[in-house]
């Protein structure tokens, strides 16, 4: 699973450098993002001239901060959470997958809830969808 990981961190990472130095510099990272990008100072701090390595890179990419993964955690659950119920249900999660591609059945949904569901309400509430994000599969 963790090879997987960073053959996929490779790829973006070799995308990224765009002179195949081994190096992803500022400035490859905005011509690649198409100059759609506005990068602020502070979020290139660091990189010095020639810009990152792949195990720079890496650590950049799963260092993220936790007010930054926590929020962008919270806009995927509202994407879920569809029922204004304050939690995921079966129903939205089979909605929210079918949307994605991935047809379910709702009894593989409730199970997929169970899972997780640490007080057995038969919803997955913030901390409990966060706890199924981020635990390791």
């Amino acid at each position: 699973m963790m090879d997987e990981k960073y053959r996929q961190y490779q790829r973006v990472f070799d995308y990224f450098d765009e002179n195949g130095d081994g190096k992803v510099s500022a400035a490859e990272l905005q011509q690649r993002m198409g100059g759609a990008v506005c990068l602020e100072e502070e979020e290139t701090e660091g990189w010095g001239e020639e810009g990152v390595s792949f195990e720079e890179f890496v650590r950049i990419v799963e260092e993220g901060s936790e007010e930054e993964k926590d929020r962008e955690l919270k806009e995927a659950f509202r994407m879920y959470e569809m029922e204004g119920r304050g939690g995921i249900t079966a129903e939205s999660l089979q909605r929210m997958l079918g949307k994605l591609g991935e047809e379910r059945s709702i009894r593989e949904c409730k199970n997929m809830i169970a899972c997780y569901d640490l007080n057995g309400d038969g919803l997955l509430c913030f901390y409990e969808f966060k706890v199924m994000m981020t635990s390791s599969f």
